[in-house]
């Protein structure tokens, strides 16, 4: 994608439970990404784009974990290592924050209270609102969740939405989970 003012890049959850293999939700070959999504960010910055970053920020109890009645293990817990982005990333943007009052935070853009279902915004809409952006490129970890969460709510808003694979990995709880992402994306218009 070619960059310009009025595009994003949105970089998903590049933190060390998600990208290092002693992570508590280690994504395999999460690390491998952060040179790849390096590159985009210089790219991004250099064409005067908007760089925008998530990270879950939960705390000690949540019922997003299993531990609390959710399906994932404990991570990502704020003020831990393993909520810290990876010390390889390049960081040249805004934090959004994910999940900081125990809500399920996949999207960017949206979390979702795990016990009523009540959805609420994140600063991600109004910030990409207010820079007038219309093309967007979401990219990080973990394809088959955050990632493909962020870039459908960001193609259901109007804008261009564009996912490079090779700049994402997957967690695949089930074998086949990120090639079924990727083409639930592609089902979307999502290129």
């Amino acid at each position: 994608m070619d960059y310009d003012s009025r595009s994003a890049l949105i970089v998903v959850d590049v933190q060390n439970d998600f990208a290092d293999p002693t992570g508590s939700l280690y994504v395999s070959a999460g690390e491998a990404i952060v040179p790849l999504v390096n590159a985009e960010v210089i790219k991004a910055t250099s064409r005067d784009a908007l760089v925008v970053y998530t990270k879950d920020s939960h705390p000690e109890h949540t019922p997003h974990f299993a531990k609390d009645g959710g399906i994932w293990p404990e991570h990502c817990v704020a003020g831990t290592w393993g909520a810290e982005f990876h010390p390889q990333l390049l960081i040249a943007g805004k934090t959004i924050l994910k999940g900081t009052n125990g809500e399920d935070g996949y999207s960017g853009f949206t979390m979702r209270d795990p016990e009523t279902g009540e959805a609420t915004s994140t600063e991600m809409g109004a910030l990409l609102e207010a820079r007038q952006i219309e093309r967007v490129v979401v990219v990080g970890l973990a394809l088959d969740y955050c990632v493909k969460a962020t870039a459908l709510d960001s193609a259901a808003l109007g804008l261009a939405t564009f996912v490079p694979l090779e700049l994402t990995a997957a967690v695949n709880l089930s074998p086949r989970d990120g090639d079924e992402a990727a083409a639930e994306l592609r089902r979307a218009g999502i290129g």
